[in-house]
């Protein structure tokens, strides 16, 4: 949940890939499969509201979110709705442009939520008072770290160790993208894309998506339990039924 690339592939395809930095206690141990808009979704379920952070769809959709928005914010509970929930409520909506316009995110806690719609990335940023939504370029490469964790400087920092191993590189295949998840951040145990904050909050997994022709696959890197699941949807294009 606060560490995020996407990276295109050949043919129109990308990886979304996850670091997760969260109390240990709410790591999932499975994925789950669930028909919400009438789309088959496949994520790994989070065991305190029973939301999720990540998760693909057989519609040709994948999201994922990050706590904040712009910069570190005060926890003000009760919040509207959970930010997991929101994550499914997505997919009740037949466009992204209908979720900007139409859902209710007032009272919500800040985040980011990154979008890839039928190959159409998007970034949507909400901070407590208006939505931020920008396109993305569907070829172009992008991190992101949570705002609650990486605030300023250090948010740089991570942004510079993305662009030096870009820099030349030619493999951006998946099995290198997630070796940069697990190694990147020059061993910085605070900051780094592997971290552990004196137990309260470090790195629960990597969650890795990889949309294909074949359709689009999940892998849930458990690094607490050293396990991985792997989940996929093959892609069904017919018109999404919209349910509100």
């Amino acid at each position: 949940m606060c560490t995020v690339t996407y990276i295109p592939q050949p043919g129109g395809h990308f990886v979304l890939t996850s670091n997760r930095d969260e109390n240990a206690a709410r790591s999932p141990q499975s994925l789950d499969y669930e028909v919400i808009g009438g789309a088959r979704l496949v994520f790994p379920r989070d065991t305190g509201a029973g939301g999720t952070w990540i998760a693909a769809s057989d519609s040709n959709r994948v999201v994922c979110l990050l706590n904040g928005a712009f910069e570190k914010h005060h926890h003000r509970p009760p919040y509207h709705r959970s930010r997991g929930l929101m994550v499914l409520d997505f997919f009740r909506f037949a466009t992204s442009v209908e979720f900007f316009e139409k859902y209710n995110f007032k009272g919500m806690e800040p985040f980011t939520f990154i979008i890839v719609d039928d190959g159409q990335p998007y970034e949507l940023r909400w901070d407590e008072k208006q939505q931020h939504v920008r396109p993305l370029d569907p070829l172009g490469s992008y991190l992101w770290s949570s705002a609650t964790l990486y605030p300023g400087e250090v948010g740089k920092m991570r942004q510079q160790w993305f662009h030096d191993w870009r820099h030349g590189r030619q493999d951006f295949s998946p099995a290198a993208i997630l070796d940069f998840h697990q190694n990147g951040g020059q061993g910085d145990t605070w900051n780094g894309f592997i971290m552990n904050r004196e137990g309260r909050v470090q790195t629960v997994s990597i969650t890795q998506v990889v949309k294909t022709d074949a359709g689009i696959s999940l892998v849930y890197n458990d690094l607490l339990r050293n396990t991985i699941k792997k989940g996929a949807v093959t892609l069904d294009l017919r018109p999404i039924e919209t349910i509100h």
